[in-house]
């Protein structure tokens, strides 16, 4: 049984382009590109694990920096969000049948 999806946001400040391109391309396939190195993802316990570990596997800890902000559940993520210029929307859950 997967635990419930939280929604976190992910920064990061990477120094060498070749490492950034590779974290963006995994970030692209687990959430919502919202700015140059911001995304928003869904993720449950395993995955957001699994995608530290892979940012892990490629960053350079002496040079580069990847946050990880934890908002909540995402059926009930309630972060007060104040936004400039173009829209921000939080995230919806949505049902996949496959």
């Amino acid at each position: 049984m997967s635990t419930p999806e939280r929604l976190v946001v992910v920064v990061y400040d990477i120094r060498c382009s070749k490492r950034w391109r590779l974290v963006h391309r995994m970030m692209r396939g687990q959430g919502e590109w919202l700015q140059l190195s911001v995304f928003q993802c869904l993720l449950d316990t395993r995955r957001k694990a699994q995608l530290v570990d892979r940012v892990r596997s490629v960053i350079d800890p002496n040079e580069d920096h990847v946050l990880f902000f934890d908002m909540g559940p995402a059926h009930t993520a309630s972060a007060q969000v104040i936004s400039l210029g173009l829209p921000y929307a939080v995230l919806e859950r949505e049902v996949m049948v496959l």
